[in-house]
């Protein structure tokens, strides 16, 4: 099995480490980055002689399919506006593709490719990092439970040990990334009905076991990915929240309020800027990256289990934390882990069917979880009152 992932930033590194260090059947993993040093510095980092660095521009079509046929599975842990090119590019090298997604608009065109990618007998399969992307699947597995399922609600927050002010945050993933998850509308269901809300609302408390305590969730974009499609017309409510320290909500909001998370060009003393970029830059600056990190997953499900006895309500709970036996954040474990399980599946022919589509209703959920946990990534179950 030959796999290439494209992007040799956190979650490329993540991906790679996975592939090399825990996953058999693994004959080459080739990293690619537009900077070749990017690129070598992984593969001396997992030092395994299966790792190649190569140099590529993803913009570069004709050498991406070119790169992309040697390989059965291609991973892009690049910036998400380049996933559409990339996964057109899997179907014209009849390669296996998933990424690590970020954006609604291009997760949909993605999946616009389902005859094309049919056609060429592979997967295109958006959205595989957390969330969106292990958290869907952890829906399907948990649904599969229920013989009537009224309600799915996900919790999802990636968060530095530490807290530092002023957001008690530190950078993860691409900002760009971040920005648009706080900026979007989210994709919810509500009374049984597909409908959209503003982010950075709805602020609700968690409660976690000690030393974590009460932590706060609101709505952000993305999280949803495809389940309302999914799902609809199966259940009444699902949401996805975002879980941040207390306050960090409504910190941030100033922000987008006052117009910083903006697009839109404005002249500043005869320089035009975007806003969104000037904010960018200054969280790039100014907060904390690569501190030893948490992540907190929390699913929920209200309904009636397959084994009858009325309305009941499951939760999975995850924990995840910074590994410093091979120094990869809880970030780069619970994105790039499961990202790399996909491609892998994928390879091996182990999805439920070809084509570009969403990966709860192409991967099986109950494999995928067994090799969470192999990894160390274990769901605890619960049913509170």
């Amino acid at each position: 099995m030959k796999i290439l992932v494209l992007g040799a930033g956190r979650m490329g590194l993540g991906a790679a480490y996975d592939l090399a260090h825990n996953s058999e059947g693994v004959e080459l993993v080739t990293v690619a980055d537009v900077d070749e040093g990017r690129a070598r510095a992984v593969a001396e980092t997992l030092r395994d002689g299966r790792v190649r660095p190569v140099q590529v521009d993803v913009e570069d079509q004709s050498r991406v399919v070119e790169l992309m046929r040697g390989h059965d599975a291609a991973l892009s842990c690049v910036t998400y506006f380049h996933n559409l090119r990339l996964a057109r590019a899997a179907v014209e090298a009849r390669t296996h593709f998933c990424d690590l997604g970020g954006n609604n608009a291009v997760v949909d065109a993605e999946l616009a490719l389902d005859e094309e990618a049919s056609a060429a007998g592979v997967n295109v399969v958006p959205d595989c990092g957390l969330a969106p992307g292990m958290v869907s699947v952890l829906a399907a597995h948990g649904a599969a439970r229920f013989a009537r399922l009224d309600e799915i609600h996900i919790r999802v927050g990636g968060l530095p040990q530490q807290p530092r002010p002023p957001l008690d945050y530190q950078i993860v993933f691409s900002v760009e990334g971040l920005i648009n998850e706080y900026v979007e509308r989210a994709r919810v269901i509500r009374g049984g009905e597909l409908v959209e809300v503003e982010s950075l609302t709805e602020v609700e408390s968690l409660d976690f076991p000690e030393p974590f305590g009460r932590m706060e969730a609101f709505q952000t974009s993305g999280g949803t990915s495809t389940l309302p499609e999914t799902f609809a017309g199966r259940v009444k409510e699902l949401d996805y929240k975002t879980i941040r320290y207390p306050g960090h909500c409504e910190r941030f909001k100033l922000l987008v309020d006052l117009g910083l998370a903006s697009s839109e060009a404005v002249e500043v003393g005869g320089t035009t800027v975007a806003p969104r970029r000037l904010l960018g830059e200054l969280l790039n600056r100014h907060l904390p990256a690569d501190e030893p990190d948490l992540v907190f997953i929390r699913l929920e499900f209200v309904g009636e289990p397959a084994g009858g006895g009325g309305a009941r309500r499951l939760r999975y709970d995850i924990i995840d934390r910074f590994d410093p036996r091979t120094g990869l954040s809880a970030m780069q474990r619970t994105t790039a882990f499961p990202a790399s399980l996909v491609a892998q599946m994928m390879a091996r022919g182990e999805t439920t069917r070809r084509g570009a589509v969403p990966q709860e209703r192409c991967i099986p959920p109950e494999p995928f979880v067994a090799a969470l946990a192999a990894r160390g990534i274990t769901i605890d179950e619960s049913f509170p009152g």
